[in-house]
């Protein structure tokens, strides 16, 4: 029976070290059952796991070459044999569940790592790979700017089927709120590099604003209007009614304004990098808002937004009547919209991104495949599967597995 046999080599990486080994392998006639590598900081860690066969004075006659090729590139190799049962084992863990988890923050501590691969371990969760997903980070930035701008994202792939979910995602957000990070957990499926569709909030998600409450400020009763949508986002309200009391004290704005809110409309970070970016990968992008319409179509047209779903205000001789014509857009009619979409597309739900902060998001964030929750209020973001509070919208993209490299952030 054929040995099995791994290979460890470490050093400063450099070109030839694959090759020079492999080019002795070849020679005994090896087949490779598994090979990875790193590279941290110009450090290589290469491991080649190989059946071949060993006999008498081959093992040593076969380690002797390694070394010899390997040395002039000062590399270091250790042997170490495995033992068929080890190895049977090894293959039958192929088919447990995998789970990516994604830590998000604005800078990364050992700490955060600790804590979180704690939890990991605690819940029977075993580490397979570990990335960095983020850029490389220059010793001249400045702290500060860092703690309030950066980007860090660290993903590792962990195999394994939690006991209990539930405890294990409340550890997680435990983690996220005294260590002020994200932790995003989701299976690690065909869908996670396939979604097709990102249905957007728009109102406090993909803007700085809650437009009613702007217009509300117009008209001369922004206090009033503000606590009506504070209690709704927090789900105290239920959103038609509260959505009906705002509207009624609209009654008899000038149209005029809508232009100038627009106009000065601030988009929350990170949302022209990934609408942008989603646009390159061949996304299509939704609005599906409890908001308005007329500011909808701005953004539509100033980040090219696909589709818009949003209430349309009625405007009777340039004067807002405090009704909107058809259908109210609730968080009901969100999901409705959503699966539409998707139908429309020719696509799964698994295959569709909602993004939303409000309590009226919760109904869109369950039925995609995934739902995040951004920057979103207490009852949301626990509510949520997965969350982003410290980053910018961008980070979405790291939920997706794409790294900084690959120029989309």
């Amino acid at each position: 029976m054929n040995s099995i046999l791994l290979i460890n080599a470490s050093g400063v990486d450099k070109p030839g070290v694959t090759r020079a080994i492999t080019k002795v392998l070849a020679k005994h006639s090896a087949n490779i059952l598994d090979i990875g590598q790193a590279v941290i900081h110009d450090t290589l860690a290469l491991g080649i796991l190989v059946e071949i066969e060993l006999s008498g004075d081959t093992r040593a006659e076969l380690e002797s070459e390694i070394e010899q090729c390997t040395a002039p590139l000062g590399i270091q190799v250790r042997f170490q044999t495995i033992s068929h049962d080890n190895y049977a084992h090894w293959v039958e863990q192929q088919g447990k569940t995998r789970h990516i988890v994604t830590l998000l923050a604005r800078q990364i501590s050992a700490a955060q790592i600790a804590e979180l691969t704690a939890v990991t371990s605690l819940h029977g969760l075993n580490i397979d790979s570990i990335n960095r997903l983020s850029g490389r980070v220059g010793l001249d930035v400045v702290k500060g700017e860092a703690e309030n701008t950066g980007n860090a994202c660290v993903e590792f792939s962990v195999r394994g089927t939690p006991q209990n979910m539930a405890a294990l995602r409340a550890d997680f957000m435990d983690l996220s709120v005294r260590l002020n990070v994200d932790i995003a957990f989701q299976r690690d499926t065909v869908y996670r590099r396939n979604r097709r569709l990102v249905c957007f909030d728009m109102d406090s998600t993909l803007i700085d604003a809650e437009v009613i409450d702007e217009l509300a400020k117009a008209a001369g009763v922004g206090e009033k209007v503000s606590e009506i949508t504070e209690a709704a986002m927090r789900g105290e309200l239920d959103f038609k009614q509260s959505f009906a009391a705002r509207m009624a004290l609209l009654k008899g704005l000038d149209e005029s304004v809508l232009a100038g809110i627009a106009a000065n409309l601030r988009l929350n970070e990170g949302a022209e990098k990934l609408i942008s970016s989603l646009k390159k990968l061949g996304y299509k992008t939704a609005i599906l808002s409890g908001g308005f319409n007329y500011f909808g179509r701005y953004l539509q047209n100033k980040l090219g937004i696909d589709y818009v779903y949003a209430n349309e205000l009625d405007i009777v001789d340039g004067k807002v009547t405090g009704n909107v014509v058809g259908t109210v857009v609730d968080g009901q009619r969100k999901a409705e919209l959503l699966a539409m979409l998707a139908q429309q597309e020719g696509i799964a739900l698994e295959q569709v991104i909602a993004v939303g902060d409000g309590a009226n998001d919760l109904p869109m964030l369950s039925v995609a495949g995934l739902g995040v929750a951004f920057r979103a209020k207490p009852l949301v973001k626990a509510s949520a599967e997965h969350s982003i509070s410290t980053l910018g919208l961008d980070g979405i993209l790291y939920l997706l597995g794409f790294r900084e490299r690959d120029k989309l952030l």
